[in-house]
């Protein structure tokens, strides 16, 4: 026998920051369930003009007239008694950037739930999209999961799988994934409202570290496997957005190479020596085979393939030119 769910919704607080968050609040919007309150990051310069901006969840809230809440800390207790006082029944949290201390986690009735974009445990932390397609990972997904002190080592309630393609970069991955968070959040929601949920301990012996992305691993090192180098370029596509330079050029020479793959041949020339330059794409020579690239960005101009490149700049790159190496 089946019982249907209460018709009134939960009395949710939602906790976020960027458009991932954005959309699963519009998600919850457009449920039945009532957001009484949004938490957010603090307004940040943005743009040329550094400018103060709204994130994607302050604005969204705004359009629909839902107080919001951008406290720089949530460990101070008048912080903690100003939740308190919106009586919520849950605090739903998806990319905030805002540590919860464990006073926090016990205010709503129903504790607080985070949506995060890995099959956890195996990607804990803050880019596990990009880190499991670096990694050669063949399968993510989407887990809510009811949040504990640790980072990101709570129970986990539902849990949503894709496959990550060998065309996937860390832009359509993100988008994917998008998709499955929603529903899953929802199902959530039913589960624990209507006191039905199953909660699954992670096991910490299968849990890696998404470390944050940086800058500096962004640039490519010859050194390494072409295959492993293609991996970063799709992982860090459209963000940090994996580079190299020509051997000697200046620090902020930075080529951006936005699409690359291998080539199975074995060259045997060294590391960071370029060997082709076609309309095909400008292959370089790392620890076995060659990354051929694809689609590149220079200084101050627009993303292009290799073919549109040589057409205005046939001889920015030629073969025997070397790629400065990482440390070098």
């Amino acid at each position: 026998m089946t019982h249907s769910l209460p018709t009134d919704g939960l009395r949710i607080v939602f906790a976020g920051t960027p458009g991932f968050a954005a959309h699963h609040l519009q998600q919850l919007l457009d449920s039945r369930h009532q957001v009484i309150a949004v938490y957010s990051q603090p307004d940040r310069p943005a743009g040329r003009g550094k400018k103060l901006m709204a994130s994607p969840v302050k604005q969204l809230a705004a359009t629909h007239n839902i107080p919001v809440y951008q406290p720089l800390s949530l460990k101070s207790a008048e912080a903690q008694a100003e939740l308190a006082a919106l009586q919520a029944d849950i605090m739903v949290v998806v990319a905030y950037g805002l540590l919860l201390p464990a006073a926090v986690l016990s205010i709503p009735r129903l504790g607080c739930i985070n949506v995060h974009a890995s099959l956890l445990p195996r990607w804990r932390g803050a880019a596990p999209i990009q880190r499991a397609i670096e990694a050669g990972d063949d399968m993510t997904g989407v887990t809510i999961m009811q949040m504990d002190v640790g980072l990101d080592t709570g129970d986990m309630l539902v849990k949503s799988t894709c496959p990550i393609t060998p065309e996937d970069t860390g832009g359509s991955l993100h988008d994917r994934l998008l998709t499955l968070g929603g529903p899953a959040l929802l199902e959530a929601l039913d589960q624990l409202q209507a006191g039905q949920a199953v909660a699954e301990v992670q096991d910490d012996a299968l849990s890696c570290y998404a470390a944050k992305l940086s800058k500096e691993e962004a640039l490519l090192d010859w050194r390494l496997p072409a295959d492993v180098l293609a991996r970063k370029v799709r992982a860090f596509n459209p963000v940090p957005v994996a580079y190299a330079r020509l051997a000697g050029s200046a620090a902020d020479e930075r080529i951006r190479i936005f699409q690359a793959s291998v080539l199975a041949a074995s060259n045997g020339s060294s590391p960071g020596t370029i060997v082709e330059v076609s309309s095909r794409g400008i292959g370089v020579a790392c620890a076995d085979h060659t990354l051929l690239i694809e689609e590149v960005q220079l200084p101050g101009k627009k993303v292009v393939t290799v073919e549109e490149l040589l057409r205005g700049h046939g001889d920015y790159f030629r073969a025997g030119d070397t790629m400065e190496l990482p440390g070098q």
